[in-house]
Formats: structure tokens, sequence, C-alpha cells
């Protein structure tokens, strides 16, 4: 190729970058006493919430592009018709039950018999970044402690939020650390990690104390497995949708290619939980029931670990909304 026609392909790729970066919608980000507040184009996505209310920090409410809500509103606040159950479901979060014998996951007595009985609290130290833009990010860094007030691990997270034709985006970057002297054990649990509670008209019809209740939601992955046979499976992807007022809506997990254990076992139930979980081996794979460590994993003092997982907010169904397109986009941009 001649330099003059090399010439004009730069700057032709160069407009085009330009372009897409004008063309995005822009992400403000507005930090607060016990937030930040998210818009994109103008208008609220969610809010990354880290003050005192919970065990953990959370994004609430999360809104599609029309307003939306697509996770459940409780505990945060009471909606007529909403499952009450599992009150520390809090929208969108990440925690593991079994964190050197801590239940960062449960709080008060859930799943006592299954998970540790001391529940940690993941707290909020500082903001790093909060940075506006085509995208906008976030820079959190946590301490993970235990009832006593023990400090079990620490963590540094990147939220990136960002929009495109398709959809809504998450880009979610946690890295955890052990502590200089003391390696950290997460253990084969079933609950965890990186999670989502649906809204109510989103589930999969289910009962609650014998009544049927629900939405008309589905569930589906890479792999073609659905609904209740997802739970427990493996695979680069999945998905839930429903519709609502004639219109599809659905919430999709991707999971890393370079993730630990890759593709990741998906924690997805009928009544809305909805979650990625790495550590879960002997929970979800039957003929490994009797190994109750075979999903442990083990970060050596002074090491850590970084987990990556992009959340897309769409409208439409798994193949209106490009879900297989957009994951390999995501993950060839590794």
């Amino acid at each position: 190729m001649k330099p003059r026609h090399l010439l004009s392909l730069a700057f032709a790729c160069l407009a085009s970058t330009i372009s897409a970066a004008e063309t995005a919608p822009t992400v403000k980000l507005t930090p607060m006493a016990d937030r930040v507040r998210v818009e994109i184009g103008g208008k609220h996505f969610t809010d990354y919430m880290f003050g005192t209310d919970s065990s953990r920090p959370y994004c609430y409410p999360i809104l599609a592009a029309d307003g939306t809500p697509l996770t459940r509103d409780f505990p945060m606040k009471e909606t007529a018709g909403e499952d009450t159950d599992h009150p520390w479901h809090r929208s969108f979060w990440f925690a593991h039950s079994m964190t050197n014998g801590v239940d960062f996951w449960n709080e008060g007595t859930g799943d006592v018999g299954r998970s540790p009985k001391d529940k940690g609290r993941t707290v909020h130290d500082a903001l790093v970044e909060t940075t506006s833009g085509p995208v906008g990010v976030i820079h959190a860094k946590n301490r993970l402690v235990a009832p006593d007030g023990t400090l079990i691990a620490t963590d540094d997270r990147v939220l990136r939020f960002h929009a495109g034709p398709d959809g809504r985006f998450i880009d979610f970057e946690v890295t955890v650390h052990a502590l200089p002297d003391k390696p950290l054990l997460f253990g084969d649990n079933k609950d965890g990690t990186l999670a989502t509670r649906v809204a109510q008209w989103m589930t999969m019809p289910h009962k609650v104390k014998g009544q049927e209740t629900g939405g008309n939601g589905h569930i589906v992955t890479a792999k073609g497995a659905r609904d209740a046979a997802v739970w427990g499976t493996r695979a680069e992807w999945c998905d839930y949708n429903a519709v609502r007022n004639g219109q599809a809506y659905g919430i999709a997990i991707f999971d890393h290619p370079q993730n630990l254990r890759h593709p990741t076992w998906w924690m997805a139930r009928d009544y809305g939980l909805f979650g990625a979980n790495p550590f879960g081996w002997h929970d979800y794979e039957p003929e490994f029931k009797n190994e109750p460590h075979k999903g442990d994993y083990t970060i050596p003092a002074g090491g850590s670990l970084t987990l990556r997982y992009r959340l897309f907010f769409h409208l439409g169904d798994e193949k209106a909304a490009r879900v297989a397109e957009n994951y390999a986009a995501y993950a060839k941009a590794k």
C-alpha cells in the first residue's frame, strides 16, 4: 500500500474512533456522602451505595434506558407484590459465603448449617477515583472485617459504566488481597459470588409459602441450558430475561475468559437470584457432592486474586439483544 493510502487509512481510523467517542452517551458520576450517583445520557442508571445500611457496598437501583427497574427493590424499600426473602440480596453485589471461615454473603441466621455462623462486613474505605465521560469509572477500596473486628482481607474494585446501541453496561473488576502474613481461603460453597436479584416481574414462575407467584422470566446460557436446568451449570455467559408491558428486558452476566475456572458456574434461581460463582464446585456438580473442598481456592499470604465480569442490561431476549455477539466482543477485547 502506498504511503499516502496508509496515511488516509490512519486518518479514517482516527476519525472513526473520535466519532464513536463523540456519539457515546456521557456518563456523569456525582459523589455523595453515602453513594455515587450514575447517570447515562442525562438519565439515572444506578447508585453505587457504600453507606452503613448494609453489610457490603452494592448498586441500586438499576434502570433500563426507559427507566424500567431491572432489580428488586426489597430490602431498600417496600414494593407491593415483591418477595421479601433473603434481605441480604441487595440488587447487585459482590461477596462470598466462606472467606477464611467468615460468611460475607448471608446475614443474621442466613443459611445456618451450610455456611459459617460468623457473618462479616465489607466496609467501604475510600473512593480512589470517580471519573465521568464516555465511560464512567469508580475505583473503591474496601476492608473485609469479621464480627469481632478482625481484618480478613482487603479489596480494590473498579466499576466502569457505559452504554451502546444494544444497552447499558457495568464492567466490574475486583482484586481481593490476602493479608501480608496470612493466606486467604475461599471455601467451596454455593452462596456467592458476583450476583444480582432481578425484579419480581422478571423472575420465573415460582412458589412462596405454597402460593404461586413470580413473572414470565426465562434463563438461558451460552451452552444452551434453560430455566431450572441452568442452576449449577457452567457457561461463558448467562442471561435472565422477561416481558413487561409488551417489551422484553434482560440482564446478562459475562464471565471474563481470564477468570479463575472459566467458564464459571451459575447460581441462577427461579425466584430471581442470579450470579456467577467460581468456588461452589461440590455444591453444583453432583459427582463431587462428597468432596466439600473440591472448589476451595487459596490466595497465598501477600497475594491477590482478580475477577472480571460484564453486566449487560438490554432490551429484548438474548437473541434480539445479540448477547452472544456482545460476549464475543467482550472476550476478544481481553
